[in-house]
C-alpha cells in the first residue's frame, strides 16, 4: 500500500486546501509535477484540447481588448496554468495575421509545474513567449491576464457552522495510513475574512477559496496599476448550495477524492458570484458573468465553424460540429462553464458579454 503519509509534509493533519495542494503539487509526487493529465491518454480534457476554435475565439477577443484598450504598442497577455501549451500555439498562429497587433504582443506564461513546462516548451516554439513564476517583471501595460480552468484547479478550504461555532474541515492521517476528516474550529482570522462576503451568508457549509484569492491579489495589483483585466472561464455556480463540490477525475471517469492520491485531478466548482464580490471589493470593475456558450456565440464562433466547414470533406465536417456541441451543449460544456472579466479601463465596451 502506498503511503499517503508524504501527502503530510510531517503534520498529522491538514486543512483541506493544504492537503489538496500537496496532494497536486507535491515537488516528487504531486499530480501536476509528475504525470501529464491532458488528452485522451490523460485524465481529462480541456476547451483548447476539443477545438482549435476555442483558442481561435479567444486571440479574436484579445484583439478586440486591445483595441478597446487604445491600441496600445506594448500589450501583455498572461496565460494562467497553460496546460499543454496547445491554446497559446492558437493564439501565435491567428496573432502573425494582425502584424501591428503581433508587434505589440508580449505572451507570458505562468506556470508552477516543471513537467507541464517542458510540455508546453515542446508545443511551442516562439521568441514572444516566456515562462514566470511571478508578475514583477511586468512593468508597462496594459495587461490581461487569461485563464481556462485555472481556478478550480487551487484547492478550497471547507467549513461547517455547528450552532454558533465555525468549524474548519481537516484531512488526518490514522495509525492505519487511512485518511479521516475531522473538524476544527476555525482561526478568528478566516472567520472574519468569510463574514464580509454577502454571498457566503445564511450558509451552513462554505467553501472558500483562500489560496485562489491570494493568487487573483497578486494580478489585481498589477492590473489596478498598470490597466487591463482578467478573463477567468471555469466550470462553476452563481449561487452556493450548501455542499462540498470537491471532485476527483481519473483516466476521465470518476475516482473516490481519497484513492490515487497523485494520479488523480481533484477540482472543485468555482462560486463566480464570489469572484465577482471579491473583484468589487478591491475597486474593479466587472462586466455580467455569462454562460461560455453565451460568450463563444456571441464572439462569432458558430459563424468561424461555417465558414471553415465549407472547405471540408463531410467527415471533417462531422468531427468539427461534434466538438463545437460538446463546448456549446447546455447539457455539456456550455451552462456549466462560465465567463467572468474583470478590469480596470475608463471604457467598458469589452465584447462577448451582452
Amino acid at each position: 500500500m502506498t503511503s499517503n503519509k508524504k501527502f503530510f509534509n510531517n503534520f498529522k493533519e491538514l486543512p483541506v486546501d493544504k492537503f489538496i495542494q500537496n496532494v497536486l503539487y507535491n515537488k516528487k509526487d504531486g499530480y501536476y509535477t509528475s504525470k501529464i493529465p491532458f488528452g485522451k491518454t490523460g485524465d481529462f480534457l480541456t476547451a483548447p484540447g476539443i477545438s482549435n476554435l476555442f483558442s481561435e475565439i479567444i486571440a479574436i477577443w484579445l484583439i478586440s481588448t486591445w483595441n478597446t484598450l487604445g491600441r496600445p504598442t506594448k500589450f501583455n497577455i498572461v496565460e494562467l496554468g497553460p496546460g499543454d501549451g496547445s491554446l497559446t500555439k492558437i493564439l501565435l498562429r491567428t496573432f502573425q495575421q494582425f502584424p501591428t497587433f503581433n508587434k505589440a504582443t508580449n505572451i507570458f506564461l505562468y506556470e508552477k509545474s516543471d513537467l507541464l513546462k517542458k510540455s508546453q516548451k515542446k508545443n511551442i516554439n516562439s521568441f514572444k513567449v516566456k515562462w514566470i513564476k511571478n508578475f514583477n517583471n511586468i512593468k508597462k501595460g496594459p495587461i490581461i491576464f487569461f485563464g481556462n480552468e485555472f481556478f478550480d484547479a487551487i484547492p478550497v478550504k471547507q467549513f461547517s457552522y455547528k450552532k454558533n461555532l465555525i468549524l474548519e474541515k481537516y484531512y488526518s492521517l490514522n495509525k492505519k495510513n487511512k485518511i479521516d476528516e475531522i473538524y476544527k474550529k476555525a482561526s478568528g482570522r478566516d472567520v472574519s475574512f468569510i463574514k464580509k462576503f454577502r454571498i457566503l451568508k445564511n450558509l451552513r457549509f462554505v467553501e472558500f477559496p483562500k489560496l485562489g484569492l491570494d493568487e487573483l491579489k497578486k494580478m489585481i495589483k498589477k492590473i489596478s496599476k498598470l490597466e487591463g483585466g482578467l478573463l477567468l472561464i471555469d466550470y462553476g455556480y452563481l449561487t452556493p448550495k450548501n455542499k462540498n463540490t470537491l471532485q476527483s477525475l481519473i483516466k476521465h471517469k470518476k475516482n473516490n477524492l481519497l484513492h490515487n492520491l497523485g494520479k488523480a485531478d481533484i477540482t472543485s466548482l468555482v462560486n463566480f458570484n464570489l469572484l465577482n464580490e471579491y473583484f468589487i471589493k478591491n475597486n474593479l470593475k466587472v462586466k455580467k458573468i455569462v454562460t461560455q456558450k453565451f460568450f463563444l456565440e456571441k464572439m462569432g464562433i458558430i459563424e468561424r465553424a461555417n465558414i471553415l466547414s465549407q472547405k471540408m470533406s463531410f467527415k471533417k465536417q462531422s468531427n468539427l460540429y461534434l466538438r463545437l456541441k460538446r463546448l456549446l451543449d447546455t447539457k455539456l460544456m456550455g451552462s456549466l462553464f462560465k465567463v467572468i472579466f474583470t478590469y480596470k479601463f475608463k471604457k467598458d465596451n469589452f465584447i462577448g458579454f451582452e
